[in-house]
């Protein structure tokens, strides 16, 4: 947190993006923020830009977002980048931007991207790119030539028993009874209260280790130590490790990525060179994104594509021309969901390169969800078509029947915490429950607002504070979207409020999403959903880690066909004030 609070970080860029990277930075802690986009709002921007009205349209985009920003977190001053220039790659970068030690630029050019980066890889600043196109994501990271993170996972350090310690050249150490070591290849331990092989006691005696199993590991050679007896215990000792990043212009050459899903791994130079492609033809003040479905437009941007490969801007390849045909009929489409999901992801980037934990992306991270298009999707291009609504940018990937289907929707949200908020927010932007007739969002918390909510439940202001939660946030969705339908309540959910949810509420709806904090709740909801064939939307946060669910009847699991395994630890609260068991007392 104190690296983190040194740090100053620019984000350029104030669309859905942007916003939501900075609303993540400054939620979580820095020095200062400043933002920067003097481009003009427009209607579609409504879409995935929560802080924007309609009555902002002409106006700047940073200018109508720092205010409400700057009220995230009252310790992190927020700013607008004083400059008279219109272009990233028009900055004095000695004059505008020395001040600075993280570099966020979305949806930029490439002549901008790689101005920003010449600069911030010579003075060893941290810079990241990130677009979203549709349904499909790019981020690129380069902190510099020797960037050191100090913890890679951020775990605990692990630790365990040991049963046996082999006397030879290729030492094995044996778990006790069965225990998981939970080490890596390249892991560095210590031993410690081991009877006979002494000399690996000494605190200075690391070794490095190799897995042979989930249950023993070699430590190297031992041959010429004193035999092993009996006991000791291992101690994993985290080790920095240093990382080297080459610039985008050297990276699009010879690209390494973070592989987000294994099924699809041919599809990421592809998606790569689309991007790279795309960000080429921003270089023109006068480029305009295809039309929606549009062949020619489409087909316009597959030799766009196979352009920046003939001039070696990016790495050779064979092109995917149904791939990169789909990318090229959505570059006018900008989803709320997709901005979310990579706006908390270059957060976390931004985050890791102020504080030096965790291990960053190297150096491309590639995303689509091309699975998420309705099977029954329209083949009439004018179903796509700009209808001049708030809307327009989700209708150019969806199209108009399917917007018409989420404004009429019925949904159920239980829980309106960090998970709800996120949630809340996302609703009212792609129009769930906006419908001019039918649709209505039900959102139910029983709890309060308390002040330690505040750091991630960016719905809520201080003066919020015991305030119910679904009622405030059902008043902050309204503020996004004034005709989102939402009925807030209060109650929680269980036996005893069947009455209030009951088979006729159930059987109103067309889905429901859990945004619980305990198991037991999460259960009661499954098991309502299972029973009335509903749709569930479950997910859960922990730390930097986090699980999504989708329970879909008759197609999927349900959340209770599984169960998670035993804890390994035991709470301290436990051995503390409640030892009723022989392991709370070892």
């Amino acid at each position: 947190m104190r690296r983190m609070q040194n740090s100053n970080v620019l984000i350029m860029g104030m669309k859905g993006l942007g916003l939501e990277i900075a609303k993540n930075v400054i939620l979580a802690g820095v020095k200062s923020v400043a933002i920067w986009d003097s481009g003009p709002v427009e209607i579609s921007d409504l879409s995935a830009q929560y802080y924007l009205k309609e009555e902002d349209v002409g106006k700047r985009r940073d200018l109508c977002s720092v205010s409400q920003l700057a009220e995230l977190n009252t310790y992190v001053p927020v700013k607008v980048l004083e400059t008279e220039v219109k272009r990233v790659r028009d900055l004095n970068c000695e004059k505008d931007l020395k001040d600075f030690q993280v570099f966020v630029l979305t949806e930029g050019s490439l002549e901008d991207q790689m101005h920003l980066n010449e600069y911030s890889h010579a003075k060893g600043k941290a810079f990241i790119t990130a677009d979203t196109v549709g349904l499909f994501a790019s981020v690129f990271c380069d902190f510099g030539e020797e960037f050191v993170t100090m913890d890679a996972t951020g775990e605990q350090s692990v630790s365990g028993m040991i049963s046996a310690i082999t006397q030879e050249v290729e030492s094995v150490v044996t778990c006790l009874e069965d225990q998981r070591h939970g080490l890596e290849d390249g892991d560095m331990v210590r031993f410690k209260e081991i009877k006979g092989m002494v000399e690996l006691n000494t605190p200075e005696q690391l070794r490095r280790v190799k897995v042979l199993s989930p249950f023993t590991f070699s430590i190297g050679d031992t041959s010429n130590l004193s035999p092993y007896e009996t006991g000791g215990v291992f101690e994993q000792v985290k080790q920095p490790k240093k990382f080297s990043f080459k610039k985008l212009a050297d990276s699009l050459k010879s690209p390494e990525f973070v592989i987000s899903d294994f099924a699809k791994m041919d599809r990421m130079l592809q998606i790569l060179a689309a991007f790279t492609a795309l960000a080429k033809a921003r270089n023109s003040p006068t480029f305009v994104p295809g039309r929606p479905r549009n062949s020619e437009d489409a087909k316009h941007f597959v030799e766009l594509v196979r352009s920046v490969i003939d001039e070696k801007t990016v790495t050779e390849m064979e092109i995917d021309e149904s791939l990169i045909t789909e990318f090229g009929s959505q570059l006018s489409g900008y989803l709320a969901p997709m901005c979310a999901v990579i706006g908390g992801l270059v957060a976390q980037e931004v985050l890791k390169a102020s504080s030096g934990k965790f291990g960053p992306i190297v150096q491309h991270f590639v995303f689509d969800s091309l699975e998420s298009l309705p099977v029954d999707l329209s083949p009439v291009e004018s179903d796509f078509a700009p209808q001049g609504c708030r809307y327009d940018a989700q209708i150019a990937v969806f199209g108009s029947a399917f917007q018409k289907r989420v404004e009429e929707s019925q949904g159920f949200l239980v829980g309106s915490g960090a998970i709800g908020c996120e949630m809340i927010k996302l609703y009212a932007l792609m129009g769930v429950a906006a419908g001019n007739d039918k649709g209505l969002l039900t959102i139910t918390d029983m709890d309060n607002i308390e002040k330690s909510n505040l750091n991630r439940q960016f719905l809520f202001r201080p003066a919020d504070v015991g305030k119910p939660k679904s009622l405030t946030a059902a008043e902050a969705a309204f503020r996004i979207n004034p005709n989102v339908k939402i009925e807030a309540k209060v109650d929680r959910v269980g036996a005893e409020t069947e009455h209030i949810f009951s088979s006729e509420f159930f059987e109103s709806l067309d889905f429901v999403t859990n945004a619980l904090d305990n198991v037991d709740a999460r259960r009661y909801m499954d098991q309502r959903c299972v029973f009335y064939r509903r749709p569930l939307l479950e997910s859960g946060t922990l730390g930097t880690k986090g699980n999504t669910q989708v329970v879909i009847p008759h197609l999927t699991e349900s959340y209770s066909s599984s169960q998670d395994p035993p804890e390994m630890t035991i709470p301290f609260c436990t051995l503390h004030n409640f030892t009723n068991t022989n392991e709370h007392t070892i």
